[in-house]
């Protein structure tokens, strides 16, 4: 415990603030690691989806690998982080589930440029025989405050929705489904400068990351989706992005990125 305690005690020093140093963005970890530098810690878990005999959506251990990884990498894109480390956590056995599954990692990550293998880590359950699949996948990386997203929105800006909700057992969702978004898009969308700030939507639903994109900003959000955009359905392994942008740069938007793009409302002051 006092070792503990002076780390965090080395961490305050190093940071120059007597503030804490652990907080949490949205579905984002943040340590203060100094002044204007955090580590960024993004994660997400599955089960009963994969290849084996129990699962309730049957998919390969690839497929898997990739869309498990696909949403805690998309978290720290759109923070505007550098993933540096991805841990998978494995509820199966190595061989052969796991090094399917691992496989899967291994290429999305490679989309983000971690192509050194000692950016993947992770581990199995060799011991104890297992009839569904289970897996966690932990994404680590840094980022400069002058660079992190979260809480970027200005007033007026409209709230875009970049793909469609899409999420199993309701939805097929495939790799190279032109209609959601993934990995490639969160990049292309983080290296545009009108983009004030990037959420994924998960699970809950737009309706649930509307509000926490215009909360981080101090703001709220006015008028209606567009239709054909269901802001409550899940959007699975973040088949969907939330931008925000001023209005002005719609249209150039609409030419740079190839999923559907929807208008979800305006931002305005509280």
């Amino acid at each position: 415990m006092n070792d503990l305690h002076q780390f965090y005690s080395k961490l305050k020093e190093a940071a120059g603030t007597g503030g804490d140093h652990i907080r949490t963005v949205r579905d984002l970890t943040l340590i203060d690691l100094a002044a204007d530098i955090h580590l960024v810690i993004a994660c997400d878990s599955d089960g009963g989806i994969g290849p084996k005999e129990r699962d309730l959506v049957n998919v390969p251990g690839e497929v898997l690998g990739r869309f498990a990884t696909r949403v805690p990498l998309m978290e720290i894109l759109a923070s505007g982080a550098r993933p540096m480390v991805v841990v998978n956590t494995l509820a199966v056995e190595m061989d052969p589930t796991g090094l399917a599954i691992i496989e899967g990692v291994r290429k999305e990550a490679a989309l983000a440029g971690l192509t050194d293998p000692g950016s993947i880590t992770g581990s199995t359950e060799d011991n104890v025989p297992t009839v569904a699949t289970g897996m966690g996948v932990v994404i680590v990386g840094l980022v400069d405050q002058r660079d992190f997203r979260p809480g970027g929105s200005q007033p007026d800006d409209r709230v875009v929705c970049v793909g469609l909700p899409k999420s199993a057992p309701d939805d097929e969702v495939s790799l190279d489904d032109p209609e959601i978004a993934d990995t490639a898009t969160t990049l292309a969308l983080a290296g545009l400068d009108y983009i004030h700030d990037l959420l994924p939507v998960g699970s809950k639903g737009i309706i649930h990351e509307q509000d926490a994109l215009a909360g981080s900003a101090g703001l709220i959000l006015e008028g209606e989706a567009e239709t054909g955009v269901d802001i409550h359905k899940s959007a699975g392994p973040s088949t969907c992005l939330l931008a925000s942008i001023p209005p002005s740069r719609l249209d150039e938007l609409r030419s740079a990125i190839k999923q559907p793009i929807s208008v979800i409302g305006t931002l305005v002051e509280g």
